[in-house]
């Protein structure tokens, strides 16, 4: 691989969390919404005469699944359950356009990629701001799960410009763009809710914003992101000598291996994730406010673990550390009893949330030869979205059936076997911890 223009590159890494930055600020606006939201829809559709809206039906069908384990019927499990739904297939969509969105920008260029998934963003959230039924909303998570590439084609661009000494902490850039962003972007998403500009839709306000912070996020990557693609930037690769073309990556794990990790890790923490709420109102009777400060503080500890910390660790033990963090986080959660263990076991959370993926990132792209990133990429990012949509809807459904120690038991266990897989079949890739061995050379001299 060419090596990159050390100001090209912090000019695109510029980009890369300026862009990042404002998609999932706009992103996580809804996340603190969705109970008054779909709240608001079922009583404005459910409750009237007619009982053949799509939401009647659908909430007709998690009123049957919920039969099923023989609990009380309560309504506010009807907005849990339908959150969790929309939740899954949004990750779902996810799962199937990952892969295409990836191989599309191998083949045509990381910024047309990037420009196309954006236009299903303006898209996506547009129909949000004009959602006064269930059914445009719906169609506005449809589009916007099919869309949504931002991120996997953020981490391919921080591949492109990037080497095996500095890989690692342009990953975990992109990490510290969700911390930031989730420490701040629901709280402003709920302020914006409360201030009503339509009737028909009272969360217009903040879908509004959230579609300005889309458009402005458009034109600058418009004006500012170069291609980086090597295949379209390195002239030599464009040649006929048969030398010009980059030596095959010699893989030490194969993408499989790697794939397989994320899906079964996701499947097991993002069950966790979404049964957090709905267990601290339980267990303290957590209301919105006591939960937007919890989340708060996990994206703050994530966000400064990844700029201190992470960044400088190779991805191999960054994989492992959070791992071991998560397995933690799920022995404590299933015998909690007071604020201050909660917070711990949030401590551990945000060591996960500040070490795993990013390193499965790095991993997988070490694995991948330029020319293929994208799409391994893309496909890596398929198998975890195929668990973040299974696995709230299998975790709570557990929760719900057996209790809250049976639950996170199963999900200790389950990231029990994962850390086995994590220490004893996955090896460090040539390269992934030169940055390491650079420093300990420099110390001897």
């Amino acid at each position: 691989m060419a090596a990159v223009d050390p100001s090209t590159r912090k000019r695109v890494l510029k980009v890369i969390f300026v862009s990042l930055l404002l998609d999932l600020i706009s992103f996580t606006f809804i996340l603190p919404l969705f109970p008054n939201l779909l709240e608001f829809y079922r009583n404005s559709e459910v409750s009237s005469e007619s009982q053949s809206t799509i939401l009647a039906r659908i909430l007709g069908y998690l009123n049957a699944y919920k039969s099923a384990f023989a609990k009380p019927i309560d309504s506010r499990y009807d907005i849990v359950l339908l959150g969790g739904a929309l939740g899954s297939l949004f990750s779902l969509l996810q799962a199937v356009a990952s892969p295409i969105i990836g191989h599309l920008s191998d083949r045509h260029g990381r910024r047309t990629a990037l420009l196309a998934s954006m236009a299903g963003n303006i898209l996506s959230v547009l129909l949000w701001v004009i959602a006064v039924d269930f059914r445009t909303f719906l169609a506005s998570r449809i589009v916007g799960g099919l869309s949504e590439g931002n991120v996997q084609l953020a981490t391919a661009i921080a591949t492109d410009i990037s080497d095996e000494n500095n890989r690692g902490s342009t990953m975990a850039l992109i990490g510290a763009c969700f911390s930031i962003a989730f420490t701040f972007g629901p709280a402003l998403g709920a302020y914006l809710s409360s201030i009503a500009t339509v009737a028909a839709n009272p969360f217009a306000t903040a879908a509004g914003v959230s579609l300005a912070l889309i458009v402005a996020e458009t034109v600058y990557l418009y004006f500012n992101l170069p291609e980086t693609l090597p295949s379209m930037n390195d002239e030599a690769s464009k040649t006929d000598k048969p030398s010009a073309k980059p030596a095959a990556v010699k893989r030490t794990n194969s993408h499989f291996l790697l794939n397989f990790v994320h899906l079964a890790f996701l499947l097991f923490f993002s069950g966790m994730e979404f049964s957090l709420p709905f267990m601290t109102y339980d267990l303290f009777q957590y209301t919105s406010a006591n939960n937007g400060r919890l989340l708060g503080y996990i994206g703050l500890i994530a966000s400064i673990l990844q700029g201190g910390v992470t960044r400088r660790l190779p991805p191999l033990l960054s994989v492992r550390i959070g791992v071991v963090a998560c397995l933690v986080a799920f022995m404590l959660l299933g015998r909690i009893t007071t604020v201050g263990s909660l917070y711990i076991a949030a401590t551990c959370l945000a060591t996960t949330s500040a070490t795993v993926v990013s390193g499965l990132n790095t991993l997988s792209s070490f694995e991948a030869n330029q020319d293929e990133r994208g799409g391994k990429l893309g496909i890596l990012r398929s198998w975890g979205q195929l668990g973040r949509g299974l696995g709230p809807l299998l975790f709570t459904s557990v929760y719900w059936w057996a209790g809250r120690e049976v639950a996170y038991g199963m999900g200790a266990t389950g990231i029990g076997a994962m850390a086995l897989l994590v220490f004893f079949g996955l090896k460090a890739p040539p390269g992934s911890e030169r940055k390491k061995k650079v420093v300990v050379e420099k110390k001897e001299s």
